[in-house]
């Protein structure tokens, strides 16, 4: 029988958006209206003041947030993202997204999420580095290592989660395994770092696998050109794809026969724009690129950049997922009825957190693997993921996304029951 969520007659905000997918897997599940009242709904969030007294003497307060979605299967986990349209509506989105990322990865964690509404591109280093301690200071209280582990996201970094581990672990003794995603030589786990973009090809050359394509020549557009759209765009140009257009939040670059990936990862390594390049490439928009006629679209943004507006201009044969929450649900369905498949972000996202509970368990033993060893488990568990749910939709006959949930769902339900939450 094939299942389809309901019809979606307007834009969805990202909570609304989240709880629409979690509420269509759980019909299809049949399951018990309480648990689903449970999965719904966070079950703490914290909203924080952070003041900032500026290089200039003026002060800027900053106001921080942490939802701690559900940690029926083990401690909350969830990168912090610095950006002015953090606010509690989207971290709590978030939040949601990582129980159900976690579940379906089948890591023993739970979902959070943090953010800071603030441009950390108008602060100094210095400025940077204070807000950051402040609001670790802040949350210190809900965070621990079997507790709630954060990781960086959008606007952060292994520089970040370095301040953030030093403050709490002035609080608290030295505490590695309390964030993730961390420098090197404070414990972080070679290969994090690219862990996410990594991921993301690794559960794309499982679908090729499985449906027989060859990715060598393919046409890929990445939205993005941060650390997850860099390493896509590295690992996909490394396996002889054609990458022929990147941008960021200033524009794209496109080449239909492919761009110098190396170089423009070279060129933009001090944080440069792949628009100030010196190469004689197209200059393209951020939508431009969305309507690129290519075979594998990777809009590793942010989120909610393909919408009912312009799902139907969108060319590729694939969508995979690398930002949180990319595609709206009205795009989802307009892009379900023109026959373009859809790899969901709870799956093709998934090297992030998968990489973050290698560099978690390797705290907690003092024990640190090799980057190779990183990179197989990390590739073993994620074509496991995809290969179960690619089973499971063809199955039920069911979108990837809604098979997805329904795995993720499934998870955290029989947890909460054993549990006796309800």
């Amino acid at each position: 029988m094939s299942h389809a969520p309901p019809a979606v007659s307007r834009e969805l905000g990202a909570d609304e958006a989240v709880r629409y997918y979690v509420d269509s897997a759980a019909v299809v599940l049949g399951l018990d209206p309480e648990i689903t009242q449970v999965l719904d709904s966070s079950y703490r969030e914290v909203s924080v003041q952070v003041p900032l007294r500026r290089d200039d003497g003026s002060l800027l307060v900053v106001h921080g947030y942490r939802v701690q979605h559900n940690g029926a299967r083990g401690p909350y986990k969830g990168g912090l993202r610095y950006h002015p349209e953090a606010d509690i509506d989207q971290v709590r989105a978030l939040a949601s997204l990582m129980t159900w990322k976690t579940a379906l990865l089948d890591l023993p964690f739970g979902g959070a999420k943090g953010g800071l509404q603030v441009n950390p591109a108008e602060l100094s280093p210095g400025e940077l580095q204070a807000l950051t301690r402040k609001f670790a200071t802040s949350l210190s209280h809900v965070l621990g290592v079997y507790r709630d582990i954060p990781a960086p996201d959008v606007n952060t970094n292994a520089q970040t989660m370095a301040w953030f581990m030093d403050a709490y672990s002035a609080r608290n003794g030295y505490s590695p395994a309390v964030v993730t995603g961390k420098p090197v030589e404070l414990g972080g786990a070679p290969g994090r770092d690219a862990a996410t973009g990594r991921g993301l090809v690794y559960v794309l050359e499982a679908a090729a696998a499985r449906w027989g394509w060859d990715l060598e020549g393919s046409a890929v557009a990445v939205q993005g050109f941060g650390n997850v759209g860099r390493s896509v765009a590295q690992e996909l140009h490394d396996r002889g794809c054609w990458v022929i257009a990147v941008s960021d939040v200033a524009g794209g670059l496109y080449d239909p026969y492919g761009l110098d990936i190396p170089m423009l990862i070279e060129a933009t390594a001090d944080g440069r724009s792949v628009t100030g390049v010196d190469e004689a490439y197209a200059r393209i928009s951020n939508d431009e690129l969305l309507r690129l006629e290519c075979n594998v679209l990777v809009p590793a943004a942010l989120g909610g950049v393909i919408t009912h507006e312009n799902a139907g201009d969108v060319k590729a044969a694939l969508i995979v997922e690398g930002a949180n929450y990319p595609v709206t649900p009205s795009a989802d369905q307009i892009i379900a009825e023109r026959g373009i498949s859809v790899i969901p972000d709870i799956l093709a996202s998934g090297g992030g957190v998968t990489g973050s509970y290698f560099e978690w368990a390797q705290n907690i033993q003092q024990l640190q693997w090799s980057e190779d060893r990183f990179n197989t488990e990390l590739c073993v568990r994620l074509t496991r993921a995809f290969n179960a749910v690619a089973e499971r939709a063809e199955s039920h006959q069911e979108s990837y996304r809604l098979a997805a949930y329904c795995i993720a769902l499934e998870r955290v339900a029989r947890t909460v029951r054993v549990r006796g939450y309800v």
